[in-house]
């Protein structure tokens, strides 16, 4: 049992950015949940657990951003999504088509 204030993780994460500095268009790998139980009790409700790929679909640099994860449209504040790292996929692009 990890106790308040642990991160969980993965091995060999690598290099990690926090969610909501990802572009509209990136894509990810959840590698890390920073912060308590509670929160990643709530992030695992809403689809974000380790290993999950996650496309940001707006990010304006304000409010809150919006992310496509297992297959549903989520709205995260920008407190939630900086305590979500991932590990950047490269040749992330967007195509709302």
């Amino acid at each position: 049992m990890q106790r308040r204030g642990q991160q969980r993780t993965t091995p060999g994460s690598g290099d990690l950015k926090p969610l909501g500095n990802l572009s509209a268009g990136m894509r990810g790998i959840v590698r890390q949940l920073r912060g308590g139980e509670d929160f990643a009790s709530r992030a695992a409700a809403l689809g974000f657990t380790i290993g999950v790929e996650a496309t940001v679909t707006q990010n304006y640099g304000q409010g809150p951003i919006i992310v496509m994860v297992g297959g549903a449209r989520v709205a995260l504040g920008r407190g939630e999504a900086a305590k979500i790292q991932v590990q950047v996929l490269s040749g992330s692009t967007f195509n709302p088509r």
